[in-house]
């Protein structure tokens, strides 16, 4: 750990400037009251375009990102480069879909996806079901940003818990002060040190290994010479499906996240909305570089550090940074990655005990619950989430965590027909969407199970890699799991709905009518916007 005590400094003093920052936040844009969800959940539904497009960036992408990315280019090659099409397609996907939700939210009061769907379909059920979906695939993907932290401690030779129980620590005393204001402040720096640290990387690195050429050449050669006849610096036929299911099933989940709609529901208007989704495509371009840091790690003959026994891939670019950068550098790159986890970590814990609050605790514990009741109820829970995000890592084995995230996708994605499709049509009957729901989740269940992963010796849930010959087709070829799971949910959601209407079973009452707006007609905010129309 000598070696690394210049490191270790530079990363603790920016985290504790970024930690007092946490705390401050509670006194930046501050309301008279800030006992309501309204204001701890959601900022005061405030920011403007520049805090938004922080806010969004630093919370869609995480410290995560940017040890995982890397990690799966230096073990498969080009597949690992499916998060830069998924990062560009998911925008013009969503553009019009979250302004669109904004709206609704911004009349009606909702603070979470399960509120919408419980005005729209009339069912507490249904919203009930959406609600512990959310929360369900959120938990891993908290846990997940405590193995960015652990990598880089692991980087600097820091071993044990105590550490990542301690930065936690911290991170809930703060959000529990300052709500979404505290990761909103943070998001500056945070992104600012991130993009700092990669321009750096993708100048320096290849300077320092000879150039791009030998990069890739380098890259190229390791893949030629593995026996797995599906990586490489070029995709193959086994796995071109794989990559495009992956990145298109993974653009249609990344907004139906309970965290990625918090951050766009704190928005003050649906102009700051449109403005960020045609400038987010900025932090696509990063991604990109983030990726190639897979094949300088290849290049520089990086190891990851092995713990165990077991090489830990996610060890690969702190290890890089170490390997090439002077130290007070590689510090405050780790730091980039530390304050990384910060950002999402408080977003998705805010956003998972508003889910909690508003659709189990006011539905069934109390009705009749005070704004202030709420936003205390959401303070305890958000410390519960992360509670339970760190004893994922003290419990489990760090690679079932990021296991648990990829089933957490095709898990999120079974709320995409009431959530999405909800906004532009109430054609679905909501009991053909429950059992739509149920159907996609078995089918996402049973295909995760049947996939193993020959690399850690896994027989079950080994990747979201799903095998067509398992469907009796002669082929090598692989599918994201999550989309077919969706598939057979729409399907389902169709055949239900059809038997519910021809059966005359009575559907639930949509609140979401224009008439029962309580804002201006003429609002602006509010204009084209008539879902009874969409019946």
């Amino acid at each position: 750990m000598s070696a690394h005590t210049t490191e270790l400094v530079v990363f603790v003093v920016l985290f504790l400037i970024v930690s007092g920052m946490g705390f401050v936040a509670a006194r930046w844009r501050r309301p008279n009251d800030l006992a309501s969800l309204n204001e701890w959940g959601l900022g005061g539904r405030s920011f403007g375009s520049w805090i938004t497009w922080f806010l969004v960036g630093g919370d869609l992408y995480t410290a995560y990102t940017f040890v995982a990315v890397p990690a799966l280019v230096f073990s498969s090659g080009a597949l690992g480069f499916y998060a830069l099409p998924y990062t560009v397609v998911v925008y013009p996907l969503v553009f019009l879909v979250l302004a669109r939700m904004w709206s609704v939210s911004h009349v009606h009061g909702f603070v979470t996806p399960a509120d919408f769907v419980r005005a729209r379909f009339g069912s507490p059920t249904l919203a009930l079901v959406i609600a512990i979906t959310g929360l369900v695939a959120t938990m891993p993907y908290i846990a997940l940003q405590l193995v960015g932290i652990e990598a880089v401690l692991k980087a600097m030779g820091i071993t044990g818990h105590l550490p990542i129980i301690i930065a936690f620590a911290i991170l809930a005393a703060y959000t529990y002060q300052s709500g979404l204001r505290a990761p909103a402040l943070i998001a500056f720096v945070k992104d600012s040190l991130i993009y700092i640290v990669i321009l750096a990387a993708v100048i320096y690195i290849p300077a320092q290994l000879g150039g791009w050429d030998s990069i890739f050449d380098a890259a190229k050669a390791k893949f030629d010479a593995t026996p797995n006849p599906n990586d490489g610096i070029a995709l193959t036929a086994a796995n071109q499906l794989q990559y495009i299911t992956l990145a298109f099933g993974s653009a249609l989940a990344l907004f139906l996240y309970p965290h990625s709609l918090t951050g766009v529901l704190a928005s003050k208007n649906r102009n700051v909305i449109k403005r960020n989704m045609s400038a987010l495509p900025a932090y696509s371009f990063l991604l990109g570089l983030i990726a190639l840091l897979g094949f300088m790690a290849i290049a520089a003959g990086t190891k990851p550090v092995t713990t165990d026994g077991k090489a830990d891939t996610n060890t690969i670019v702190p290890v890089l940074f170490d390997q090439m950068f002077p130290d007070w550098f590689a510090g405050v790159a780790y730091a980039a990655v530390g304050i990384g986890a910060l950002v999402p970590a408080a977003i998705m814990s805010i956003a998972a005990a508003n889910l909690f609050t508003r659709n189990i605790y006011r539905e069934y514990i109390n009705k009749d619950a005070t704004d202030a009741q709420e936003a205390n109820v959401s303070k305890l829970v958000s410390l519960v989430v992360k509670v339970g995000a760190v004893l994922c890592i003290l419990l489990l084995d760090p690679q079932f965590s990021i296991d648990l995230q990829l089933i957490g996708g095709v898990i999120i994605l079974q709320t995409l027909p009431s959530v999405a499709l909800g906004l532009y049509t109430r054609w679905f009957h909501k009991g053909g969407l429950i059992a739509g729901w149920a159907a996609g989740l078995a089918a996402g269940m049973w295909m995760l199970y049947l996939i193993p992963n020959p690399a850690n010796g896994k027989q079950h849930f080994g990747g979201s890699a799903f095998g067509l010959q398992n469907l009796g087709f002669d082929t090598t070829m692989t599918i994201y799991a999550g989309f077919l799971a969706l598939a057979v949910n729409l399907v389902v959601a169709v055949i239900g709905t059809l038997i519910f209407r021809a059966a005359k079973v009575a559907d639930g009452e949509d609140a979401t009518r224009r008439g029962d707006y309580f804002a201006d007609e003429g609002d602006p905010d509010v204009k084209d916007l008539d879902l009874a129309g969409s019946h």
